[in-house]
């Protein structure tokens, strides 16, 4: 009997004792989590969005303006998007903006806001962009709408009227003429579309005043281009009375001609942008007018369309802003 009792202990003992073990070994080891408890993690859907601005030539007032513009608007929504800004040198450079759009392209952005240098030549990369699913918004300068439907994309244009903003400037001008004046208009890059609507506008507004066209040339938006085509006309065009100039660049070298052919206040000059050196002359007295497109906001309202987008997922559709004339009468 006692072996009996003592052998049933020693089981009764050890069974305890592995129970034991066990369930100490159970409580040690933590359950393995299932993907439903795992911790979440940031994907791409939650992380804020890197937003490219592509603009033109950054040794234009008017684009430095619309950089901080952007940067001012990026700081202020910060928790929203990442805001990259990128330029060229000058107003040609199609292939550097190219370029541009690719490594915006690499570096997988969610959308890219674009001042094209060129109406048609950038439209294929943009369509690349948007093929690799980032949302692609046009600004300042239209992209060419044959392009577009002939290679089957839609791209947004969100910006001014260029034709409005330049009739406005001309009919500005056309009210300290007569009619039968003769006067020439400087000219942007022949390609860009604003270039075109620009000089459809000074000419809408000329043939209203019955004001002669004598003479219309691009100076590709430089200044110093602008100098050497002005220089020439006031040359070759002894009665002009005015210039109108597609931009205020442009309208800058104009000026700086005039001075060097002393005919300052003779020759009246227009411009387009607002930019500052073209304030301080229309207050002087060396610039008549000028138009406002609002180059602080002219890429913000391309970014807020951008994450309009991007939110929405909505059809793409062109938006209008606002374009304004300045003269002394108004300009603060």
């Amino acid at each position: 009997m006692n072996r009996r009792r003592f052998a049933l202990s020693l089981l009764t003992f050890s069974l305890g004792t592995l129970l034991a073990f066990a369930g100490c070994n159970n409580a040690s080891t933590p359950e393995k989590q299932t993907d439903d408890k795992s911790p979440t993690k940031p994907t791409a859907s939650t992380e804020k969005p890197k937003i490219a601005l592509i603009m033109k030539s950054l040794a234009n007032e008017f684009f430095l303006t619309m950089q901080k513009g952007a940067e001012a608007h990026q700081t202020k929504n910060a928790d929203k998007y990442t805001l990259l800004a990128n330029g060229i040198k000058d107003e040609q450079d199609v292939s550097r903006q190219q370029q541009l759009v690719e490594q915006m392209i690499a570096q997988q952005v969610k959308a890219i806001v674009i001042a094209p240098a060129d109406s048609k030549s950038l439209i294929s990369v943009c369509k690349k962009a948007i093929d690799a699913g980032i949302v692609v918004i046009n600004i300042d300068n239209k992209f060419d709408s044959g392009v577009l439907k002939d290679q089957n994309v839609t791209i947004p244009f969100v910006g001014p009227d260029n034709r409005k903003g330049a009739k406005l400037v001309g009919d500005a001008l056309a009210k300290t003429l007569k009619a039968g004046d003769s006067v020439a208009i400087l000219e942007g890059v022949p390609t860009a579309f604003n270039a075109i609507q620009r000089k459809n506008g000074f000419e809408d507004a000329m043939k209203a005043a019955n004001i002669k066209i004598t003479a219309s040339q691009s100076a590709n938006w430089e200044t110093d281009q602008a100098n050497k085509v002005a220089s020439a006309l006031l040359t070759a065009h002894p009665d002009l009375k005015a210039l109108l100039c597609a931009n205020d660049n442009m309208a800058l070298g104009a000026v700086a001609a005039l001075k060097a052919a002393n005919k300052t206040g003779q020759v009246t000059i227009v411009g387009f942008d607002n930019i500052s050196a073209i304030q301080q002359l229309i207050k002087e007295g060396g610039v008549l007018a000028t138009a406002d497109q609002h180059a602080d906001q002219l890429a913000v309202f391309g970014i807020e369309y951008a994450l309009e987008m991007l939110a929405k997922k909505g059809s793409p559709a062109d938006k209008e802003t606002p374009v304004d004339l300045i003269t002394k009468a108004n300009l603060k």
